[in-house]
């Protein structure tokens, strides 16, 4: 079982990206999906939680306002709307989750941000 990110790429400030996160093996049910991200130089950051089931979304402040997750239908992936980029957004991105006991986490997909 795995997730799969996919979407990233190079934008310019004010720009927008779509990311996806597709369950590999597995179907995604009632336990909550969480996007991060590892910025160069950075430490991890939690951008946001979603659960597929009653669709409640929970933010970091730095995204808020910017940033929409979607998902949890019969395509059995989970969307980052990504609005508004700016430089500081540039890094990895990456979606989680758990599967029983076991922690799943993505190989991630790299967003940059640059004129």
């Amino acid at each position: 079982i795995r997730l799969i990110e996919s979407g990233g790429g190079v934008v310019q400030p004010g720009g927008s990206l779509k990311l996806s996160c597709v369950a590999s093996g597995f179907t995604f049910s009632k336990s909550d999906i969480f996007w991060h991200r590892l910025a160069p130089g950075k430490g991890p950051e939690w951008i946001s939680r979603f659960n597929p089931v009653d669709k409640t979304s929970y933010y970091a402040d730095s995204v808020k306002g910017r940033f929409t997750v979607s998902g949890g239908g019969p395509d059995n992936t989970i969307y980052l709307q990504m609005n508004d980029l700016e430089p500081e957004d540039a890094a990895l991105y990456y979606c989680a989750t758990n599967f029983g006991s076991k922690s799943v986490v993505g190989q991630g997909t790299r967003v940059s941000v640059s004129p």
